[in-house]
Protein backbone atom coordinates (compact mmCIF):
# COMPACT_ATOMS: atom_id res chain seq x y z
CA UNK A 1 0.00 0.00 0.00
CA UNK A 2 1.21 3.52 -0.81
CA UNK A 3 1.73 6.19 1.83
CA UNK A 4 -1.29 6.39 4.13
CA UNK A 5 -4.05 8.81 3.25
CA UNK A 6 -6.32 8.77 6.26
CA UNK A 7 -10.02 9.46 6.54
CA UNK A 8 -11.30 10.20 10.05
CA UNK A 9 -15.06 9.82 10.33
CA UNK A 10 -16.50 11.83 13.23
CA UNK A 11 -14.73 14.99 14.41
CA UNK A 12 -15.80 15.18 18.04
CA UNK A 13 -13.85 14.78 21.26
CA UNK A 14 -12.06 11.68 19.91
CA UNK A 15 -11.85 12.23 16.17
CA UNK A 16 -10.56 15.78 15.99
CA UNK A 17 -7.49 15.34 18.24
CA UNK A 18 -6.62 12.16 16.33
CA UNK A 19 -7.11 13.77 12.91
CA UNK A 20 -5.03 16.78 13.97
CA UNK A 21 -2.22 14.51 15.14
CA UNK A 22 -2.16 12.36 12.01
CA UNK A 23 -2.28 15.52 9.87
CA UNK A 24 1.13 16.57 11.17
CA UNK A 25 2.57 13.69 9.12
CA UNK A 26 -0.05 12.49 6.62
CA UNK A 27 -2.83 13.65 4.34
CA UNK A 28 -6.04 13.46 6.38
CA UNK A 29 -9.67 13.93 5.37
CA UNK A 30 -11.71 14.81 8.45
CA UNK A 31 -15.36 14.02 7.78
CA UNK A 32 -18.36 14.99 9.89
CA UNK A 33 -22.05 14.98 9.03
CA UNK A 34 -22.66 18.20 11.00
CA UNK A 35 -22.17 21.21 8.73
CA UNK A 36 -21.96 23.56 11.71
CA UNK A 37 -19.08 21.53 13.14
CA UNK A 38 -17.28 21.54 9.79
CA UNK A 39 -17.70 25.31 9.42
CA UNK A 40 -16.46 25.92 12.95
CA UNK A 41 -13.36 23.78 12.42
CA UNK A 42 -12.55 25.34 9.05
CA UNK A 43 -12.43 28.69 10.84
CA UNK A 44 -9.78 27.17 13.11
CA UNK A 45 -12.02 26.99 16.17
CA UNK A 46 -12.74 23.90 18.28
CA UNK A 47 -15.61 24.50 20.67
CA UNK A 48 -14.96 21.20 22.46
CA UNK A 49 -11.68 22.77 23.68
CA UNK A 50 -9.82 19.52 22.99
CA UNK A 51 -7.52 20.96 20.31
CA UNK A 52 -5.80 24.29 20.74
CA UNK A 53 -7.01 26.64 17.99
CA UNK A 54 -3.45 27.52 17.00
CA UNK A 55 -2.50 23.84 16.62
CA UNK A 56 -5.64 23.25 14.58
CA UNK A 57 -4.88 26.11 12.20
CA UNK A 58 -1.36 24.80 11.67
CA UNK A 59 -2.66 21.64 9.98
CA UNK A 60 -5.78 22.93 8.20
CA UNK A 61 -5.71 22.90 4.39
CA UNK A 62 -8.34 23.65 1.77
CA UNK A 63 -7.06 21.38 -1.00
CA UNK A 64 -5.86 17.82 -1.17
CA UNK A 65 -2.83 17.67 -3.51
CA UNK A 66 -0.34 18.32 -0.73
CA UNK A 67 2.06 16.22 1.34
CA UNK A 68 0.23 16.49 4.66
CA UNK A 69 -2.53 18.39 6.44
CA UNK A 70 -6.16 18.18 7.48
CA UNK A 71 -9.00 18.77 5.05
CA UNK A 72 -12.27 19.13 7.00
CA UNK A 73 -15.44 18.38 5.06
CA UNK A 74 -19.01 17.12 5.12
CA UNK A 75 -18.65 15.85 1.53
CA UNK A 76 -18.25 12.08 1.88
CA UNK A 77 -17.08 11.70 -1.73
CA UNK A 78 -13.71 13.16 -0.71
CA UNK A 79 -13.14 10.01 1.36
CA UNK A 80 -12.60 8.16 -1.93
CA UNK A 81 -9.00 9.39 -1.86
CA UNK A 82 -8.25 7.54 1.38
CA UNK A 83 -6.71 4.11 1.92
CA UNK A 84 -7.10 4.10 5.72
CA UNK A 85 -10.38 4.94 7.43
CA UNK A 86 -10.70 5.59 11.17
CA UNK A 87 -14.17 5.58 12.74
CA UNK A 88 -14.56 7.75 15.85
CA UNK A 89 -18.32 8.23 16.11
CA UNK A 90 -20.07 8.09 19.51
CA UNK A 91 -21.73 4.95 20.85
CA UNK A 92 -24.55 5.48 23.34
CA UNK A 93 -27.51 3.66 24.87
CA UNK A 94 -31.27 4.17 24.66
CA UNK A 95 -33.68 4.81 27.53
CA UNK A 96 -33.62 1.08 28.32
CA UNK A 97 -29.80 1.07 28.40
CA UNK A 98 -29.59 -0.95 25.17
CA UNK A 99 -26.67 -0.15 22.82
CA UNK A 100 -27.33 2.26 19.97
CA UNK A 101 -25.18 1.25 17.00
CA UNK A 102 -26.86 3.46 14.38
CA UNK A 103 -24.03 6.06 14.15
CA UNK A 104 -21.46 3.26 13.89
CA UNK A 105 -23.36 1.44 11.15
CA UNK A 106 -24.05 4.71 9.33
CA UNK A 107 -20.34 5.54 9.37
CA UNK A 108 -19.60 2.04 8.06
CA UNK A 109 -22.02 2.62 5.19
CA UNK A 110 -20.39 5.95 4.32
CA UNK A 111 -16.98 4.29 4.23
CA UNK A 112 -18.25 1.33 2.22
CA UNK A 113 -19.52 3.70 -0.47
CA UNK A 114 -15.92 4.88 -0.93
CA UNK A 115 -14.00 1.70 -0.13
CA UNK A 116 -11.33 0.49 -2.55
CA UNK A 117 -9.41 -2.75 -2.94
CA UNK A 118 -6.75 -3.10 -0.24
CA UNK A 119 -8.13 -0.39 2.07
CA UNK A 120 -8.05 -0.75 5.86
CA UNK A 121 -10.92 0.37 8.11
CA UNK A 122 -10.02 1.00 11.76
CA UNK A 123 -12.68 1.39 14.45
CA UNK A 124 -12.05 3.39 17.62
CA UNK A 125 -15.61 3.69 18.92
CA UNK A 126 -16.27 1.75 22.12
CA UNK A 127 -18.29 -1.43 21.48
CA UNK A 128 -18.91 -4.84 23.00
CA UNK A 129 -16.52 -7.63 21.97
CA UNK A 130 -17.44 -8.85 18.49
CA UNK A 131 -19.25 -5.72 17.26
CA UNK A 132 -16.58 -4.77 14.71
CA UNK A 133 -16.67 -8.07 12.86
CA UNK A 134 -20.26 -9.10 13.59
CA UNK A 135 -22.06 -5.77 13.06
CA UNK A 136 -19.80 -3.42 11.09
CA UNK A 137 -18.02 -5.72 8.63
CA UNK A 138 -21.29 -7.03 7.11
CA UNK A 139 -22.27 -3.44 6.27
CA UNK A 140 -18.88 -2.82 4.69
CA UNK A 141 -19.23 -5.97 2.57
CA UNK A 142 -22.84 -5.46 1.55
CA UNK A 143 -22.52 -1.82 0.48
CA UNK A 144 -19.06 -2.03 -1.11
CA UNK A 145 -19.44 -5.41 -2.77
CA UNK A 146 -15.95 -6.25 -1.53
CA UNK A 147 -14.97 -9.31 0.51
CA UNK A 148 -13.60 -9.02 4.06
CA UNK A 149 -9.97 -10.10 4.51
CA UNK A 150 -9.56 -10.53 0.77
CA UNK A 151 -10.44 -7.16 -0.74
CA UNK A 152 -10.38 -4.96 2.35
CA UNK A 153 -9.22 -5.32 5.95
CA UNK A 154 -10.23 -4.10 9.39
CA UNK A 155 -8.51 -3.02 12.58
CA UNK A 156 -9.58 -1.88 16.02
CA UNK A 157 -7.73 0.62 18.21
CA UNK A 158 -9.92 1.76 21.11
CA UNK A 159 -10.00 5.48 21.83
CA UNK A 160 -8.28 6.66 24.97
CA UNK A 161 -9.23 10.31 25.00
CA UNK A 162 -9.74 11.96 28.38
CA UNK A 163 -11.82 15.12 27.72
CA UNK A 164 -10.42 18.20 29.39
CA UNK A 165 -7.07 16.53 30.20
CA UNK A 166 -4.26 18.65 28.76
CA UNK A 167 -1.50 16.29 29.91
CA UNK A 168 -2.72 12.86 28.73
CA UNK A 169 -3.50 14.03 25.20
CA UNK A 170 -3.73 11.54 22.35
CA UNK A 171 -0.05 11.77 21.38
CA UNK A 172 1.00 11.19 24.99
CA UNK A 173 -0.85 7.93 25.64
CA UNK A 174 -0.14 4.31 24.76
CA UNK A 175 -2.79 2.84 22.47
CA UNK A 176 -3.99 -0.71 21.94
CA UNK A 177 -4.04 -1.84 18.30
CA UNK A 178 -5.27 -4.91 16.43
CA UNK A 179 -6.10 -6.17 12.96
CA UNK A 180 -8.20 -8.72 11.11
CA UNK A 181 -5.10 -10.71 10.14
CA UNK A 182 -1.44 -10.63 11.06
CA UNK A 183 -0.35 -8.40 8.19
CA UNK A 184 -3.15 -5.88 8.81
CA UNK A 185 -2.47 -5.83 12.54
CA UNK A 186 1.15 -4.88 11.88
CA UNK A 187 0.13 -2.14 9.43
CA UNK A 188 -2.37 -0.68 11.90
CA UNK A 189 0.21 -0.86 14.68
CA UNK A 190 2.87 0.88 12.59
CA UNK A 191 0.44 3.63 11.57
CA UNK A 192 -0.29 4.54 15.19
CA UNK A 193 3.33 4.10 16.28
CA UNK A 194 4.36 6.68 13.70
CA UNK A 195 2.63 9.50 15.62
CA UNK A 196 2.36 8.31 19.25
CA UNK A 197 5.12 9.21 21.70
CA UNK A 198 4.22 6.40 24.12
CA UNK A 199 3.91 3.67 21.51
CA UNK A 200 1.35 0.89 21.21
CA UNK A 201 0.29 -2.50 22.52
CA UNK A 202 -0.54 -4.92 19.71
CA UNK A 203 -3.41 -7.17 20.81
CA UNK A 204 -3.78 -10.69 19.44
CA UNK A 205 -7.21 -10.06 17.94
CA UNK A 206 -9.88 -7.44 17.36
CA UNK A 207 -12.08 -9.01 20.04
CA UNK A 208 -9.30 -8.78 22.62
CA UNK A 209 -8.81 -5.09 21.78
CA UNK A 210 -12.56 -4.43 21.99
CA UNK A 211 -12.79 -6.21 25.34
CA UNK A 212 -9.77 -4.36 26.73
CA UNK A 213 -11.44 -1.02 26.11
CA UNK A 214 -14.76 -1.87 27.61
CA UNK A 215 -13.28 -3.30 30.82
CA UNK A 216 -11.19 -0.16 31.32
CA UNK A 217 -14.40 1.78 31.83
CA UNK A 218 -16.20 -1.02 33.68
CA UNK A 219 -13.34 -1.19 36.16
CA UNK A 220 -13.50 2.54 36.85
CA UNK A 221 -17.28 2.43 37.15
CA UNK A 222 -17.18 -0.40 39.68
CA UNK A 223 -14.43 1.19 41.76
CA UNK A 224 -16.24 4.53 41.89
CA UNK A 225 -19.44 2.69 42.82
CA UNK A 226 -17.55 1.11 45.73
CA UNK A 227 -16.39 4.45 47.15
CA UNK A 228 -19.84 5.95 46.51
CA UNK A 229 -21.31 3.18 48.63
CA UNK A 230 -18.68 3.83 51.29
CA UNK A 231 -19.66 7.50 51.26
CA UNK A 232 -23.28 6.59 51.95
CA UNK A 233 -22.30 4.22 54.78
CA UNK A 234 -19.83 6.61 56.43
CA UNK A 235 -22.32 9.46 56.17
CA UNK A 236 -24.75 7.43 58.29
CA UNK A 237 -21.94 6.82 60.78
CA UNK A 238 -20.96 10.51 60.84
CA UNK A 239 -17.48 9.74 59.49
CA UNK A 240 -15.76 11.95 56.90
CA UNK A 241 -15.30 9.77 53.80
CA UNK A 242 -12.47 11.89 52.40
CA UNK A 243 -10.51 11.53 55.64
CA UNK A 244 -11.03 7.76 55.51
CA UNK A 245 -9.80 7.59 51.91
CA UNK A 246 -6.81 9.75 52.75
CA UNK A 247 -5.85 7.44 55.60
CA UNK A 248 -6.40 4.27 53.55
CA UNK A 249 -4.43 5.81 50.70
CA UNK A 250 -1.24 5.62 52.74
CA UNK A 251 -1.10 1.89 51.86
CA UNK A 252 0.98 1.32 48.72
CA UNK A 253 -1.63 -0.68 46.80
CA UNK A 254 -4.78 1.22 47.75
CA UNK A 255 -6.53 2.57 44.64
CA UNK A 256 -7.22 6.34 44.86
CA UNK A 257 -10.83 6.52 43.66
CA UNK A 258 -13.13 9.28 44.90
CA UNK A 259 -16.92 9.44 45.32
CA UNK A 260 -18.88 11.43 42.77
CA UNK A 261 -21.38 11.63 39.95
CA UNK A 262 -20.56 9.19 37.15
CA UNK A 263 -21.94 10.31 33.82
CA UNK A 264 -20.53 11.09 30.41
CA UNK A 265 -20.44 9.01 27.26
CA UNK A 266 -17.86 6.43 28.43
CA UNK A 267 -17.95 5.27 32.05
CA UNK A 268 -21.67 5.97 32.40
CA UNK A 269 -22.53 4.07 29.19
CA UNK A 270 -19.96 1.43 28.25
CA UNK A 271 -20.72 -1.07 31.05
CA UNK A 272 -24.16 -1.58 29.50
CA UNK A 273 -22.50 -2.72 26.26
CA UNK A 274 -20.63 -5.50 28.01
CA UNK A 275 -23.64 -6.37 30.16
CA UNK A 276 -25.89 -6.70 27.12
CA UNK A 277 -23.41 -8.94 25.32
CA UNK A 278 -22.87 -11.07 28.43
CA UNK A 279 -26.60 -11.67 28.70
CA UNK A 280 -26.68 -12.85 25.09
CA UNK A 281 -24.37 -15.61 26.26
CA UNK A 282 -26.69 -16.43 29.17
CA UNK A 283 -24.66 -14.73 31.88
CA UNK A 284 -26.09 -12.01 34.13
CA UNK A 285 -23.24 -9.63 35.15
CA UNK A 286 -24.18 -8.83 38.73
CA UNK A 287 -21.21 -6.68 39.77
CA UNK A 288 -21.20 -4.58 36.58
CA UNK A 289 -24.92 -3.81 36.74
CA UNK A 290 -25.04 -3.27 40.50
CA UNK A 291 -22.20 -0.76 40.13
CA UNK A 292 -24.22 1.03 37.45
CA UNK A 293 -27.32 1.11 39.64
CA UNK A 294 -25.42 2.51 42.60
CA UNK A 295 -23.69 5.21 40.56
CA UNK A 296 -26.98 6.16 38.93
CA UNK A 297 -28.46 6.69 42.41
CA UNK A 298 -25.93 9.33 43.43
CA UNK A 299 -27.76 12.36 42.04
CA UNK A 300 -30.76 11.69 44.28
CA UNK A 301 -28.42 10.98 47.19
CA UNK A 302 -26.62 14.30 46.81
CA UNK A 303 -29.93 16.17 46.68
CA UNK A 304 -31.24 14.44 49.82
CA UNK A 305 -28.04 15.25 51.71
CA UNK A 306 -28.33 18.92 50.74
CA UNK A 307 -31.95 19.02 51.92
CA UNK A 308 -31.03 17.36 55.25
CA UNK A 309 -28.32 19.95 55.83
CA UNK A 310 -30.77 22.75 55.05
CA UNK A 311 -33.28 21.29 57.51
CA UNK A 312 -30.55 20.97 60.17
CA UNK A 313 -29.71 24.62 59.55
CA UNK A 314 -33.37 25.58 59.85
CA UNK A 315 -33.48 26.79 56.25
CA UNK A 316 -37.02 26.86 54.87
CA UNK A 317 -37.16 24.30 52.07
CA UNK A 318 -40.22 25.40 50.10
CA UNK A 319 -39.15 27.96 47.48
CA UNK A 320 -35.59 28.00 48.79
CA UNK A 321 -33.00 29.14 46.24
CA UNK A 322 -30.30 26.58 45.45
CA UNK A 323 -27.35 27.15 43.13
CA UNK A 324 -25.62 24.27 41.35
CA UNK A 325 -22.09 25.10 40.22
CA UNK A 326 -21.20 23.04 37.16
CA UNK A 327 -23.33 21.05 34.74
CA UNK A 328 -20.93 19.23 32.42
CA UNK A 329 -20.19 15.55 33.00
CA UNK A 330 -16.56 16.28 33.85
CA UNK A 331 -14.35 19.10 35.07
CA UNK A 332 -12.75 21.57 32.62
CA UNK A 333 -14.74 20.18 29.71
CA UNK A 334 -17.82 21.62 27.93
CA UNK A 335 -19.43 18.22 27.22
CA UNK A 336 -22.91 17.84 28.78
CA UNK A 337 -23.80 14.45 27.29
CA UNK A 338 -25.20 12.09 29.92
CA UNK A 339 -24.29 14.44 32.75
CA UNK A 340 -25.55 13.20 36.11
CA UNK A 341 -25.84 16.73 37.43
CA UNK A 342 -29.28 16.68 35.84
CA UNK A 343 -30.29 14.06 38.42
CA UNK A 344 -29.27 16.41 41.22
CA UNK A 345 -31.25 19.20 39.57
CA UNK A 346 -34.46 17.18 39.20
CA UNK A 347 -34.17 15.66 42.68
CA UNK A 348 -33.77 19.08 44.30
CA UNK A 349 -36.76 20.35 42.31
CA UNK A 350 -38.82 17.49 43.67
CA UNK A 351 -38.38 18.90 47.19
CA UNK A 352 -39.95 22.19 46.11
CA UNK A 353 -36.76 24.25 45.95
CA UNK A 354 -35.94 26.61 43.08
CA UNK A 355 -32.71 25.60 41.37
CA UNK A 356 -30.34 27.73 39.31
CA UNK A 357 -27.38 26.30 37.41
CA UNK A 358 -24.18 28.12 36.51
CA UNK A 359 -21.50 26.58 34.28
CA UNK A 360 -19.18 28.86 32.30
CA UNK A 361 -17.92 25.98 30.15
CA UNK A 362 -21.19 24.36 29.11
CA UNK A 363 -22.84 25.71 25.95
CA UNK A 364 -26.19 27.19 26.92
CA UNK A 365 -27.90 26.06 23.69
CA UNK A 366 -26.81 22.45 24.24
CA UNK A 367 -28.16 22.46 27.81
CA UNK A 368 -31.43 24.07 26.77
CA UNK A 369 -31.97 21.74 23.79
CA UNK A 370 -31.05 18.53 25.59
CA UNK A 371 -32.31 19.17 29.12
CA UNK A 372 -34.72 22.12 28.91
CA UNK A 373 -32.70 24.18 31.38
CA UNK A 374 -31.58 27.79 30.98
CA UNK A 375 -28.15 28.33 32.48
CA UNK A 376 -27.40 31.48 34.43
CA UNK A 377 -25.21 33.93 32.52
CA UNK A 378 -23.59 35.21 35.70
CA UNK A 379 -23.90 34.74 39.44
CA UNK A 380 -22.86 38.06 40.90
CA UNK A 381 -25.30 40.10 42.95
CA UNK A 382 -27.38 37.07 43.89
CA UNK A 383 -27.33 34.92 47.02
CA UNK A 384 -28.67 31.44 47.75
CA UNK A 385 -29.94 29.24 50.56
CA UNK A 386 -27.66 26.44 49.38
CA UNK A 387 -24.74 26.08 46.98
CA UNK A 388 -23.85 22.70 45.47
CA UNK A 389 -20.40 22.35 43.88
CA UNK A 390 -21.15 19.56 41.38
CA UNK A 391 -18.25 19.88 38.91
CA UNK A 392 -14.74 20.96 39.85
CA UNK A 393 -13.96 23.36 37.00
CA UNK A 394 -10.77 25.31 37.60
CA UNK A 395 -12.87 28.42 36.95
CA UNK A 396 -14.61 27.93 40.29
CA UNK A 397 -11.35 28.45 42.17
CA UNK A 398 -11.72 32.17 41.45
CA UNK A 399 -15.24 32.38 42.93
CA UNK A 400 -15.73 33.62 46.49
CA UNK A 401 -18.33 31.15 47.76
CA UNK A 402 -19.06 33.35 50.76
CA UNK A 403 -20.44 36.03 48.43
CA UNK A 404 -23.07 33.56 47.17
CA UNK A 405 -24.46 32.57 50.56
CA UNK A 406 -27.44 33.89 52.41
CA UNK A 407 -27.14 33.83 56.18
CA UNK A 408 -27.11 30.22 57.35
CA UNK A 409 -26.76 28.89 53.82
CA UNK A 410 -25.52 25.35 53.14
CA UNK A 411 -22.50 24.61 50.91
CA UNK A 412 -22.26 21.01 49.68
CA UNK A 413 -19.07 20.02 47.88
CA UNK A 414 -19.60 16.89 45.77
CA UNK A 415 -15.99 16.85 44.55
CA UNK A 416 -14.15 17.83 47.76
CA UNK A 417 -12.86 20.77 45.74
CA UNK A 418 -13.53 23.78 47.94
CA UNK A 419 -11.53 24.96 50.89
CA UNK A 420 -12.70 23.71 54.28
CA UNK A 421 -13.86 27.19 55.33
CA UNK A 422 -16.39 27.22 52.47
CA UNK A 423 -17.97 23.82 53.08
CA UNK A 424 -20.79 23.01 55.46
CA UNK A 425 -19.29 19.57 55.98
Amino acid sequence: MSKPIIGVIGLGYVGLPLARLFATKYKVVGFDIKNTRVQELNKGVDLTLEVNDELLREVLVDEFDIEKGLLVTSDSSLLKECNYYIVTVPTSVDKNNQPILKPLLSASKTIAENLNFGDIVIYESTVYPGATEEDCVPVLEEVSGLVYNRDFYVGYSPERISPGDKVRTVENILKVTSGSNEETALKVDELYKSVLKQGTHLASSIKVAEASKIIENCQRDINIAFVNELAKIFNLMDIDTNEVLEAAGTKWNFLPFKPGLVGGHCIGVDPFYLAQKAQQYGYYPEIILSGRRLNDSMGAHVASEVIKLMIDGEVKIKKANVLILGFTFKENCPDVRNTKVIDVYHSLNSYGVEVDVFDPLAKADDVRNEYGIDLMNEIKDKTFDAVVLAVSHNYFKSINIQDLKKEGAVVYDVKNFLSDKDKTL
